[in-house]
């Protein structure tokens, strides 16, 4: 059920934020503690102010309400990804080139799931880290479990 939503929120959200500006990095719906929080993180090139979120919740809110999509109660969050933003797309390596990430991988690669580097390329097939020890790797897009950036 929480995948339905998310993807129900996440096909009208990619369709709503470019009409304000914004671009949608992820959507979450989940259990937690006695209740459920749906999660919209947005950001824009020159950062994401209070204003843009409660102008994205009223209308999520709004789509939620008309198209009845979850049927129990629910907390409704809209925020900025953070510092330390997800990477969810080749866009997402292409405009933070030069920026610091973490990145995990679905298999060992040189006996290491785990990789933090500078992102350096990144392209359809795969990304390319420049690592702390001076060495660089080459990860297959596909093979990207995981990514953020790191402050």
């Amino acid at each position: 059920m929480s995948d339905h939503v998310a993807d129900k929120v996440r096909a009208f959200a990619e369709v709503l934020l470019p009409t304000m500006g914004l671009e949608l990095v992820d959507v979450q719906f989940r259990r937690e503690g006695h209740g459920w929080v749906l999660r919209l993180f947005i950001d824009r090139e020159e950062g994401v102010t209070v204003d843009h979120c409660a102008d994205v919740s009223r209308e999520v809110g709004q789509f939620l309400d008309v198209e009845d999509v979850i049927d129990h109660p629910y907390h409704l969050e809209v925020s900025s990804p953070g510092l330390e933003r997800p990477l969810k797309s080749v866009r997402d390596f292409n405009r933070f080139l030069g920026k610091k990430a973490k990145v995990r991988v679905h298999e060992n690669v040189d006996g290491q799931k785990v990789f933090v580097g500078i992102i350096s390329e990144a392209s359809e097939e795969a990304i390319q880290l420049d690592l702390e020890d001076g060495g660089k790797i080459r990860v297959a897009f596909d093979q990207i479990s995981r990514a953020r950036l790191v402050f």
